[in-house]
């Protein structure tokens, strides 16, 4: 079994990269399996929070007990997504020492004016971006490489490159029924794509590149501010 596991952040086409590599047929998904525990520790007022807590697993072993059981017949492959702010620090992240890594970066302008639609209050840990630079160091550490980073607006601009560049850096072959995907919800969605998932659930394919031209409000721009170093770090890495 080769498990990858995308660390990013939140508003980040996470989720449509998930749909891409479900639309595998050698591939499972597994879509924020530590989400719930960390509702559950942190108290944090995400929409849906009590009925993702209900519908998940709250002990982060039991997390990684299930994503170490084996594939079904004929598939080779788990994707897991994780948001990379879920992974608290009591977590054993040598569990994941198994794992594929690939880290999924936005600029945190484009995910604050996204994000800020979602929630009434944003702090810098919200976009997980300084956690998904340690979390970076620590495989670069361990692994003695540099891991894949991948920019989102690259995988806009061109999916085909940005995908078979990725799949390339993970050792494994591009497939090209990643580049489409039916449109709907899944049975492997977690139960918050209703408050999250609108524009992905209608989606057949990755949205073009579009830049924002929005302002950002200007009490975000302390948490971009607070963002921009560790993205630039990743970005620097980036495919």
């Amino acid at each position: 079994m080769i498990r990858v596991a995308c660390w990013s952040g939140p508003r980040n086409i996470s989720t449509a990269m998930m749909r891409a590599w479900e639309n595998r047929p050698d591939t499972v998904v597994v879509d924020e399996p530590l989400y719930a525990y960390y509702l559950a520790q942190t108290g944090c007022p995400h929409p849906g929070r009590d009925e993702v807590i209900a519908a998940g697993q709250t002990d982060w072993r039991e997390v990684l007990d299930a994503l170490e059981e084996p594939l079904p017949v004929g598939c080779a492959v788990r994707y897991e997504k994780h948001m990379t702010h879920h992974l608290l620090p009591e977590i054993d992240i040598e569990r994941l020492g198994g794992c594929r890594h690939v880290f999924l970066i936005r600029h945190p302008r484009e995910v604050l004016l996204s994000y800020a639609r979602k929630r009434q209050q944003v702090v810098a840990a919200d976009l997980g971006l300084e956690r998904q630079l340690q979390i970076f160091a620590w495989v670069r550490k361990r692994s003695g490489c540099i891991p894949p980073v991948i920019e989102s607006a690259a995988v806009l601009r061109d999916p085909r490159r940005a995908l078979s560049a990725m799949c390339g850096a993970l050792q494994l072959p591009f497939d090209e029924h990643m580049l489409a995907w039916p449109a709907g919800p899944r049975a492997s969605d977690g139960v918050w794509a209703k408050h999250w998932y609108d524009a992905v659930l209608s989606s057949t394919g990755f949205r073009p590149w579009q830049p924002r031209e929005v302002a950002l409000p200007g009490e975000l721009l302390p948490v971009l501010e607070a963002c921009l170093p560790a993205y630039q770090q990743l970005a620097e890495h980036a495919l």
